[in-house]
């Protein structure tokens, strides 16, 4: 690897169902959706639960893609589904 090259990367959580994924700071990097169907959302909130501060409000996602969503976390990372999705949730707990 090139001295001057930039990677990122992060441990990643595969989820199909809303999860908690931290339990303290952290940093998402972005989610992967591998599949996505039946009126499909994702949300991402700053917190231990569904509830507070919103980091990415309600999205549809499309299966196949990259959501890069480098943001920083205070509380935790907890992530809600709806419909079915299978997505990779990259993120760093600090």
């Amino acid at each position: 690897m090139d001295a001057d090259q930039v990677t990122e990367s992060a441990p990643y959580f595969n989820i199909s169902a809303s999860a908690q994924i931290a339990s303290k700071p952290g940093r998402l990097l972005g989610i992967f959706v591998a599949s996505a169907s039946a009126s499909p959302t994702i949300k991402v909130w700053d917190s231990l639960t569904a509830a507070n501060s919103i980091l990415v409000n309600t999205f549809t996602p499309v299966a196949g893609t990259f959501y890069p969503i480098p943001g920083r976390f205070g509380t935790g990372l907890f992530v809600t589904i709806s419909g079915t999705v299978d997505c990779t949730v990259f993120a760093i707990r600090e």
